[in-house]
């Protein structure tokens, strides 16, 4: 790889070309539409192709769906056992990667998150079925820790070979009494991407567990906090901050989350949404089915912390928590504003890519801006299309094969547990006085003029861009990391933070900004230089050309 460009040398659509130009030209084609110049509309959003399968032999940032649901949406409920139901390579390859955090707040203190569970399926389980094994398993986990709940995953193989899951589940269920045992068809090959993963893990909590609670909530200001995953303790920096301003969390989805904060989910106020992309069904859902509204949130960096705390305030129409939620914020910010300035003259001017899940290469541009960072390309690994281009476009999407393939749970108003927090004439005037429900722009809206947003970004196309544009630092996974350092650029990890966080909230963005300053300001990146780019091997030319 040659000496990289500088970002200004290069149009956008020059780049675009260059990312395409090794293609054949079928992949050209497919790819160009998922490669979008953020060009202003009047009253329009640039429209981009996502949640279509990556194109074979393309060596894709994506997960399974195996790994959106097992690994994402439950891999942080603590006491909830977690069974593997496949070969062991899975359940290890799923056993605390994202590390999660966990209180173990459940009412033993359980924390089964350390324990990787699985029924270890050999050749002669795929010849002559897996069931048995899969029930004595169950019966296994049971006698070992009497868990309220066991939650049992299917792997691909499961998938092919036809075990019924299901059934397997209820007869342990029934046979235990008070143990509530259901299961996951998450095979690893049934969608997309891990987006497919969130919605089979978060329909089954949905339908199994939420609602199930015996325990009253009567606290004060209730909410539930959805899409929010508690890496690296971003969780415990948002919960401190809720109660500090008096606002009671009952259930975070999933984040050092517990069976029973799931099971009085239905008892909330208000639901707060975080990530999108895995959740936002889910709060449409509590919607119908309880009357809880929804808005959307982000509580990454410092001033979207504090506009949604008011958010939140503002909804509840309560003065006093106005005021508290004000003198939090007055007090929390003064701290960060310093450190902000010390490493303000270092950072501003820098430039970073975002190449993460399905919120977080939008919220996190929030922390760059406060650093005075521009980004110049971002994209999401999952996202839909109305995560990039806003709610509206729901409407006109189109059902593919492989959306038909993930259940869409139709629900109705609870006869029993249905009442809507708001009435109709509070709802309207929340919203004229300029609150949004259900409603999320999506992130072209926050991207500038000209940069770069593009849909399933690959392993060739980023290191291409990072030839191309340089930029200061590149955030994607962490199958990118080091393949992107090699190339002499710093690489921050923020599917799981590598060792750092939490970056939420106000001590989070303090964290943040110490470590991007230490980052893009490090000279080691410029000594690197991998071996073959200075003794190559091996050439070649593609048949095509």
């Amino acid at each position: 790889m040659g000496k990289a460009q500088r970002t200004k040398q290069w149009d956008p659509v020059q780049v675009k070309e260059q990312l395409l130009a090794k293609y054949p030209a079928k992949v050209a084609r497919k790819r160009a539409k998922q490669i979008l110049i953020n060009e202003a509309r009047e009253n329009t959003t640039p429209e981009i192709t996502a949640n279509v399968r990556t194109i074979p032999g393309i060596i894709t940032m994506r997960g399974c769906t195996y790994a959106g649901c097992k690994g994402v949406i439950l891999g942080p409920t603590s006491d909830i056992v977690n069974l593997v139901h496949g070969p062991i390579g899975c359940s290890f390859y799923a056993w605390l990667t994202r590390r999660n955090q966990t209180s173990a707040s459940g009412e033993h203190g359980e924390n089964f998150m350390t324990y990787a569970l699985s029924t270890d399926m050999q050749e002669s389980d795929i010849i002559f079925g897996g069931e048995k094994k899969l029930a004595a398993a169950i019966q296994e986990a049971y006698d070992l820790f009497h868990p309220k709940s066991i939650a049992v995953f299917a792997t691909c193989p499961v998938g092919l070979i036809g075990d019924d899951i299901h059934a397997v589940a209820r007869t342990m269920k029934e046979k235990f009494g008070d143990c509530n045992v259901f299961a996951f068809s998450c095979e690893g090959y049934k969608g997309v991407s891990q987006s497919a993963g969130h919605h089979i893990a978060n329909n089954q909590i949905f339908r199994h567990v939420v609602g199930t609670g015996k325990k009253q909530r009567s606290e004060q200001f209730r909410i539930n906090l959805l899409g929010e995953y508690n890496i690296g303790g971003d969780g415990f920096e948002i919960d401190r901050i809720l109660t500090k301003c008096g606002i009671t969390n009952i259930a975070t989805f999933s984040g050092n989350s517990t069976y029973d904060q799931f099971a009085t989910a239905n008892q909330a106020d208000l639901s707060c949404v975080m990530c999108h992309r895995s959740i936002n069904y889910v709060a449409d859902m509590l919607e119908t089915k309880y009357g809880i509204p929804w808005i959307k949130v982000n509580f990454i960096g410092a001033a979207a912390t504090a506009k949604s705390l008011r958010k939140i305030g503002d909804y509840f129409q309560d003065a006093e928590l106005s005021a508290r939620i004000e003198s939090v914020v007055a007090e929390e910010l003064p701290s960060v504003e310093v450190q902000r300035q010390q490493v303000l003259p270092r950072t501003t001017g820098k430039t970073a890519m975002l190449f993460v899940g399905g919120s977080r290469a939008h919220h996190y541009q929030e922390l760059f801006k406060e650093l005075g960072m521009k980004t110049i390309s971002a994209g999401y690994e999952f996202a839909h299309r109305d995560d990039y281009e806003g709610r509206h476009v729901i409407p006109g999407l189109k059902v593919d094969a492989d959306s038909r393939n993930i259940e869409e749970i139709e629900v109705q108003p609870d006869p029993h547990l249905y009442h809507p927090r708001k009435s109709p004439e509070q709802l309207a005037q929340l919203q004229q006085d300029g609150m949004a429900f259900k409603e999320y722009d999506g992130l072209i809206a926050d991207m500038d003029e000209r940069t770069l947003v593009i849909d399933d970004l690959n392993q060739y196309e980023a290191e291409k861009l990072v030839e191309l544009l340089k930029p200061d630092l590149f955030c994607a996974g962490i199958k990118e990391k080091y393949s992107i350092q090699k190339l002499g650029v710093p690489m921050k990890q923020l599917h799981s933070y590598d060792s750092g966080g939490p970056y939420a909230g106000f001590h989070g963005a303090v964290n943040f900004y110490r470590e991007i300053d230490r980052l893009v300001n490090s000279r080691v990146w410029g000594y690197l230089k991998a071996p073959w780019q200075e003794h190559p091997e091996l050439s070649a030319t593609y048949v095509w050309e």
